[in-house]
């Protein structure tokens, strides 16, 4: 039985018990948010004490970002029959062991290797722990217990990564690994006492039930945009030190406070997307899009300006996770609706669609800034979220049409 029936059952005692689940969620989210980004802050670092181009060190956010692609969807259809309580606990020892080997790293080499083990812990924890957190609420909360699962994220922008690159900056980027295996640790612990052990079963998925959600032309829709609506603010993203310092004219130290601050704005449109996209996803997720792209394209034309700079930074922060929510709970609903033996995999392989947007993102951030500039990584990254605009409005189209056909 689903925890939320539990939770109608038993009234405030069972809501006491989902809000600390969820806290649990949200600690380890927090671990692995921080661990995803802290590369962004540390690019520099990382660069000159491994002898790099700060683009090749720009692979410890891309291989991440794709090490997270390949492992979520591969690792949880391997995982669906395990219990949920005990998959946890292995996603965050993989991960503490995943950050304790970059810290240690003496080359980029092992670097990257370390990079991509903590992406495999993530693919599998960000798939599961959605439809968990869903799972212990009642459906008209479902989008906002994903979101506040994702609070983790957002917080780990606000707190984790802007203090993670003041350590690198002052210790060495090695420190700021040892401290992220040291909160993974703490979010094990978390997760042991706080989770309940009595999830909903995970239903062993079949290879005819992954095929049908990859070729399930409304759901591959929605992975695309996916994709290219979470993905173009990491063409900026990525090079966003670099940009705050080479174009705006910060200086390293005022680059973590701005970072902080891009995080309280990343935390406010996550809670603000969450609401937003309860009652219908897809036409909150066209708006957001539209919006995200415009100020995109306006950093073009800001970024060189200190104020105005900043300004559209924040608001570029603002929409950069506010469409995650409404992402995640569109495609369990369209799995439940399509493909209901293989919702925790839809969920996986839209995780995988995030990261891939990250990938693709990050790497013509990358081949942007080799070519063109920094600068340019702005509009380039405006044209990838006008792409989800243009196939969210499709998408909306589809559902308009999928419930005439169902009424008639």
């Amino acid at each position: 039985m689903a925890v939320h029936n539990d939770h109608r059952a038993n009234g405030s005692g069972m809501q006491r018990h989902s809000f600390f689940a969820l806290l649990a969620l949200a600690i380890s989210a927090f671990a692995i948010g921080t661990t995803e980004f802290i590369s962004v802050g540390l690019l520099p670092s990382i660069s000159q004490d491994l002898h790099v181009p700060v683009t090749t060190a720009g692979l410890t956010v891309s291989l991440y970002a794709l090490g997270v692609a390949f492992g979520a969807p591969i690792l949880t259809s391997l995982t669906s029959s395990m219990s949920k309580k005990t998959l946890l606990m292995w996603i965050m020892i993989v991960f503490v062991i995943g950050n304790s080997i970059a810290a240690t790293a003496t080359g980029f080499e092992i670097l990257l290797v370390a990079r991509v083990i903590s992406a495999f812990s993530h693919g599998v924890f960000m798939s599961i722990g959605s439809t968990i957190a869903a799972d212990l609420v009642p459906e008209d909360r479902r989008a906002s217990a994903i979101a506040f699962m994702f609070t983790g994220l957002t917080v780990a922008t606000v707190t984790g990564v802007p203090f993670g690159t003041f350590i690198g900056q002052t210790f060495g980027w090695r420190y700021s690994f040892a401290g992220i295996a040291g909160i993974g640790l703490i979010s094990l612990l978390a997760n042991a006492i706080l989770v309940p052990a009595r999830l909903r079963q995970g239903t062993p998925t079949t290879f005819a039930d992954q095929l049908k959600l990859v070729t399930n032309g409304r759901l591959l829709l929605v992975f695309i945009i996916t994709a290219l609506g979470y993905g173009g603010t990491f063409v900026v993203f990525t090079y966003l030190s670099p940009i705050l310092q080479e174009i705006t004219g910060f200086q390293a130290g005022t680059v973590s406070i701005i970072l902080l601050v891009y995080g309280v704005a990343i935390a406010i449109g996550n809670i603000i997307g969450g609401k937003a996209s309860n009652r219908n996803p897809i036409q909150a997720l066209f708006y957001m899009f539209i919006v995200q792209a415009i100020v995109l394209l306006l950093l073009l034309f800001t970024a060189p300006f200190k104020v105005m700079g900043l300004v559209t930074i924040i608001f570029m922060g603002l929409f950069a996770f506010m469409n995650v929510p409404g992402l995640q709970l569109y495609v369990v609903q369209l799995a439940e609706k399509y493909v209901p033996s293989a919702v925790d995999v839809a969920s996986a392989i839209n995780i995988a669609a995030f990261n891939a947007g990250i990938a693709i993102g990050s790497y013509l951030g990358g081949m942007v800034t080799d070519s063109l500039g920094l600068l340019h990584t702005s509009w380039v990254g405006a044209l990838m979220v006008a792409g989800a605009v243009v196939l969210s409005r499709w998408s909306m189209a589809l559902e308009r049409s999928s419930r005439v056909d169902s009424i008639a």
